[in-house]
């Protein structure tokens, strides 16, 4: 069998952040590379709930970073229009999309898993459908950790809180985001930390506005950073951006996309007044990072 005819073990679910409880779910399926099955994931191009309801919600990973993360893990990606789907019944969506598209030899997915027109298919009518075609089936169990369920919803709220640290600890890898490095008003070199100014993706969840200890993914290397989000109130204000001092980086980062995870929540942003004391906080902040063990293999 060749690799164009060779069956497929799909992870299913709207991945918006890969948490822990998705990596649940992606990790069942790459177990399927155990029975001669390519590991695939089966994206859409907007959240469903987006989608149906007509409510923006705050991503937690953009999707060229979430595609990137996928790709590096071994995975195959599936990307359908939810418009394509919504209205086909759950007997249709095994068969045209699982069976006939995807060629699909198991699936994998969360607990609380819809699919179908209105969310009529549930775990019980999934194994139903599935074995006609030989499809297994694995559905995970509710993921629970500090007594609460891993969500999204939960992740997005420690974020917007500045309890990044927690957020992490659900994610299982730091927030980030990738975004172009635009020219600021070098500043920071006059403050001798220079710095890398980038605006956070459209539609990304916003943390809350202050410093972080950050890490910095440049080529295959990463660096401890500094990271500012908010507008900048000492120099009067502006438009929200991030502003990251890299520690032992020096070179031209200008229209380059760059990589920032955050770490931690240092404090909140603050109007000095005067640049020798925004200077001696920088200095001080630095320090605090450079501290902060540096794990090679953070996934970033």
């Amino acid at each position: 069998m060749n690799d164009t005819n060779r069956r497929v073990s799909v992870a299913l679910g709207y991945f918006d952040g890969l948490h822990l409880a998705h990596r649940a779910v992606l990790d069942a399926a790459l177990a399927g590379r155990d029975r001669g099955l390519t590991p695939a994931v089966l994206l859409f191009d907007a959240p469903p709930a987006e989608v149906l309801t007509g409510r923006a919600v705050p991503r937690l990973l953009a999707d060229a970073d979430r595609d990137r993360l996928l790709t590096n893990r071994g995975f195959a990606l599936h990307k359908i229009r939810f418009a394509e789907i919504r209205e086909l019944p759950p007997e249709a969506f095994v068969r045209e999309i699982l069976a006939d598209r995807l060629r699909a030899g198991a699936v994998s997915c969360g607990y609380n898993y819809r699919f179908g027109k209105s969310g009529a298919g549930d775990e019980t009518l999934l194994k139903a459908l599935c074995a006609q075609y030989g499809i297994a089936v694995t559905v995970l169990p509710e993921l629970d950790l500090g007594g609460q369920p891993v969500s999204s919803t939960r992740i997005r709220a420690l974020v917007q809180n500045g309890d990044v640290e927690a957020a992490n600890a659900l994610l299982g890898r730091p927030l980030l985001f990738t975004a172009p490095v635009f020219s600021g008003d070098h500043r920071g070199r006059l403050l001798g930390a220079p710095t890398i100014n980038q605006y956070l993706p459209a539609g990304f969840v916003r943390p809350k506005r202050g410093v972080y200890v950050s890490t910095v993914r440049i080529g295959d290397r990463l660096y401890r950073g500094v990271t500012n989000v908010g507008s900048r109130p000492t120099f009067d204000g502006g438009s929200e951006r991030s502003e990251t001092y890299i520690l032992g980086f020096s070179g031209d980062l200008y229209g380059q996309s760059v990589t920032v995870g955050l770490l931690r929540f240092l404090r909140p942003e603050m109007k000095f007044e005067s640049f020798d004391a925004l200077k001696a906080q920088i200095a001080k902040d630095a320090e605090t990072a450079a501290a902060v063990p540096l794990d090679p293999n953070t996934e970033m």
